[in-house]
């Protein structure tokens, strides 16, 4: 809480959208409860579809250097934004041996919004706009991206531009739901499964039933603001990395792009053992007492729509897992 009121110190400059409510979202009157999480600021983004549980590991990795948002500005009821700093001052005077500076800070933030440049949290003029509070990304809370929306809460009236570059949007809400899609695994299907010989063609290949678009729409319908995004990944082509460079590839890219009925590589079947496969991996070498592992690497195109008819691309994604294949000399098996 003191990082976050030392922190709320810097204040930053905004520079105003084109047009305000963004992608002809609304935003208005609304009526004033005080529902909010007592004592914290968090998102009240909401996400559904495939969404990834919180603190997963599978998140999608962007390609080049763009990430999602760390932190963004949302609007707040009146009701609202008094809760949450009159719970916030009371928890931390209250709390026996809080050190005398948290104190201070905290009586301080608050006297902003009581008695100082605003009376009462502008009560009188609930229904003529709301607060605006800084939030982080539930998934980037541990990263410093997360603290550059540091203004500190401020006055918009309804229908006004909050006039600062990280006010929440449809695209905005739309790149959040990139960081929060699930997406299936990637442990490919191969033939010889799990055991392989030296210099034996593996074919590799990925189910269509199994492989599918996945979507997330995130929401957000606070304080008269009301807009939305739906993102969508798509997955275009698999890349095997064999865990050795003793090993040839097939395509020799190690690219294998997908089928125009949705899959990915082809199913072995009986007879095609002197064929080359359109997707998999010949090991040049044994892995001895060992295994090798075979990264399989799906890369996702990714496009969302928005509030209004907004919409348009955002970087590709890529997901991948591995798997152990034992690698025999031809030799060394008993017949």
């Amino acid at each position: 809480m003191v990082g976050i009121l030392s922190g709320a110190l810097v204040l930053v400059p905004g520079t105003a959208f084109a047009d305000w409510p963004p992608s002809a979202g609304t935003q208005g009157n609304t009526k004033q409860t005080a529902s909010a999480d007592a004592g914290t600021l968090v998102s009240k983004v909401t996400y559904s579809g495939s969404v990834r549980s919180g603190g997963s590991k599978s998140a999608i990795q962007p390609v080049g250097n763009w990430t999602p948002p760390a932190c963004w500005y949302e609007p707040r009821s009146v009701a609202d934004f008094e809760k949450y700093v009159e719970t916030m001052y009371e928890e931390t005077i209250n709390t026996p041996g809080q050190a005398n500076y948290a104190k201070a800070a905290v009586g301080q933030f608050r006297d902003i919004y009581k008695d100082g440049e605003y009376k009462d949290y502008n009560g009188d003029k609930a229904d003529e706009g709301n607060w605006w509070v800084a939030v982080q990304n539930p998934d980037r809370v541990d990263d410093p991206a997360s603290w550059e929306c540091s203004k500190l809460p401020f006055w918009v009236e309804n229908n006004d531009d909050p006039g600062v570059d990280q006010a929440v949007t449809p695209k905005m809400l739309a790149e959040a739901a990139y960081n929060a899609i699930q997406l299936p695994g990637t442990k490919v299907t191969l033939a010889p499964e799990d055991i392989t010989k030296v210099n034996l063609s593996t074919w590799a290949w990925l189910d269509k039933t199994q492989f599918k678009e996945v979507a997330v729409t995130a929401a957000l319908n606070v304080a008269g603001l009301n807009i939305q995004a739906t993102t969508t990944a798509k997955p275009v082509s698999l890349e095997l990395e064999p865990g050795t460079g003793d090993a040839e590839t097939y395509p020799t890219s190690s690219v294998c792009r997908i089928n125009g009925d949705g899959s990915i590589g082809e199913p072995y079947a009986k007879g095609k053992s002197d064929e080359t496969p359109p997707c998999g991996i010949k090991y040049l070498r044994s892995s001895g007492s060992g295994t090798f592992n075979l990264k399989a690497t799906i890369t996702w195109e990714i496009d969302w729509t928005g509030t209004g008819g907004a919409g348009g691309d955002l970087p590709d994604g890529t997901f991948g897992t591995t798997q152990d294949i034992t690698v025999q000399e031809i030799q060394s098996v008993n017949r």
